[in-house]
């Protein structure tokens, strides 16, 4: 079925029964401990039943629809986490129309590369971006639509607050299929370009409820589950995870910034029995509790019956840590690519708490192999290219045939990750095969990096690289070869990054002449054995 019609069985069963939370701390006041007596005052705190998210989906949907979208038309969706997310997201596919949720990170120059390749015909955002999209709307053409979400939108915009309860709440029944597509997501993928700009990723409705069912029998969720979703909604593990809300009919809460205290907060009494946190969040409550900034005895973790990590590799030091910490809880884990529809392709479970350092076994619903240098398997114990197949696999490279074939074999998707099988079947990652740097969950080209900054005249060559970080796993680092004779320093390439994303400016910078391969290509190997 389409995964619209578990909204709308949702909103019949559990008409009144809370769907969303959210909840959004004052993020001026981040730093703040609990020996704040004002902490809890500076938290806003909405919700929405079922019914709700379900009348508020069509009401997008009929919006849409005015504004002559057309079932196959591309809607894309530029928003910090908040309660009106997901709503407009199913109201996209509700008009029969495809979602391309945009990573808020993104600089103007990478949203107009994403909004063309994607072949967008309009862009719902809010007031966050409102520049980032001025300077760009003439810059893509096929965006007939822009519909803003905030106080005193542009002039070339339609603002979405005054208009949307002026449509109807009833569905437009457009007739939906599992075949037909849902969504586009970007990841710098297993086939990046030389820009290093991301891939547009296809995907189905089919390939959405795969997701919904692995995370579901992954986590064993039930209708009294209450899942605590912090990482943003526009990548797949986020929404994927809380799919398994989604089938379940459960609710979930959004907690729309972070801090150690406002998580466990939040936990405590929204009362949160699955949390899904990201390694460095994890990391800075372990570090909190151990600086004495959070006492246990503020908390109600009686509920709390499972915590859930992943995006990026997981030390198994820390997940004993964790669990001594923790000692009432389960521990799981997975590892999922965008063109897998997110996490769960590979599970760890609960019950393999022991092989911790594994990423586990095929997910529910797929298979896994791993293929050496000519597409044949592997024996267990030796190393190859870890690949996936099952029916959460994309579509295609959207726009890129090239790239598509690349990663396609016999059915199989080739992740671009080096890995290999124990003997009870556990697999590890060893490396990648794509040159990726995983940093916070987020995947970045180092390409892209890389070009910017030869445009600075000091530099002659440049290689950027991940370097080890035990909360984010990786940061980007930059390996420069000046130009002979020149006087650069470190805080003059940092000056220069400023133009950069943030998430994508380089934190480390070592100046070095460049190793070479047998064909006189930089030797990243080399580069990473020496600085890891």
């Amino acid at each position: 079925m389409p995964i619209t019609d578990l909204l709308e069985r949702n909103a019949f069963l559990y008409a009144d029964g809370i769907a969303l939370i959210e909840r959004k701390y004052d993020s001026n006041n981040i730093t703040f401990r609990e020996s704040d007596s004002e902490c809890t005052n500076k938290l806003s705190r909405s919700i929405l039943t079922w019914n709700e998210f379900d009348r508020r989906a069509n009401q997008v949907a009929n919006l849409l629809l005015s504004n002559s979208i057309k079932q196959g038309d591309k809607v894309a969706i530029l928003m910090m986490n908040c309660l009106e997310w997901l709503p407009i997201y199913f109201g996209i596919l509700k008009a029969g129309a495809l979602a391309v949720p945009l990573n808020f990170r993104c600089n103007s120059d990478e949203l107009q590369y994403c909004l063309n390749l994607a072949e967008c015909s309009a862009l719902i955002y809010t007031s966050d971006f409102t520049e980032r999209v001025a300077a760009i709307r003439y810059q893509v053409p096929m965006v007939s639509r822009f519909i803003f979400i905030g106080d005193s939108p542009p002039d070339f915009t339609e603002s979405y607050d005054a208009k949307i309860n002026t449509f109807a709440n009833t569905s437009p029944n457009t007739i939906l299929t599992d075949n037909d597509l849902a969504a586009i997501y970007f990841s710098m993928g297993t086939a990046a370009g030389a820009t290093g700009f991301p891939k547009a990723i296809l995907h189905t409705h089919r390939a959405l409820m795969a997701a919904g069912e692995a995370e579901q029998n992954h986590h064993m969720q039930t209708h009294d589950d209450i899942f605590l979703c912090i990482p943003p909604l526009y990548h797949t593990g986020a929404k994927m995870h809380w799919f398994g809300s989604l089938m379940s009919g459960s609710s979930a809460v959004l907690l729309c910034n972070i801090s150690p205290h406002w998580i466990l907060e939040t936990m405590s009494q929204e009362r949160a029995t699955i949390v899904w946190l990201l390694l460095p969040w994890a990391c800075d409550i372990l570090d909190a509790i151990d600086n004495g900034d959070i006492q246990f005895q503020n908390y109600d973790f009686s509920h709390w019956r499972l915590t859930h990590t992943g995006a990026q590799p997981i030390p198994a030091d820390f997940i004993k840590k964790w669990l001594k910490q923790f000692p009432g809880q389960t521990y799981d884990t997975n590892y999922g690519l965008t063109e897998a529809t997110g996490p769960g392709c590979v599970h760890l479970g609960i019950e393999n708490t022991y092989k911790a350092g594994a990423i586990g076994k095929a997910g529910y619903g797929w298979e896994i192999e791993i293929f050496d240098d000519n597409l044949k398997p592997v024996q267990s114990g030796k190393v190859g290219e870890l690949a996936v197949k099952g029916n959460g696999v994309m579509v295609e490279y959207y726009n890129d045939a090239k790239a598509t074939s690349a990663v396609f074999h016999d059915g199989w998707l080739l992740t671009g990750d080096m890995a290999y099988e124990d003997e009870q079947g556990f697999i590890y990652l060893v490396d990648r095969k794509k040159d990726l740097i995983i940093s916070g969950g987020e995947n970045i080209d180092p390409v892209q990096i890389e070009n910017y900054l030869l445009k600075n005249p000091e530099i002659q060559e440049t290689a950027v690289i991940g370097f080890p970080d035990f909360r984010l796993g990786e940061i980007v680092g930059a390996v420069i070869e000046l130009k002979p004779d020149s006087i650069c320093t470190r805080k003059d390439i940092y000056e220069f990054c400023k133009y950069l994303p943030k998430y994508k400016r380089p934190r480390k910078i070592v100046f070095d002449v460049m190793p070479r391969d047998s064909a006189g290509r930089i030797n990243k190997v080399c580069l990473r054995d020496k600085y890891k």
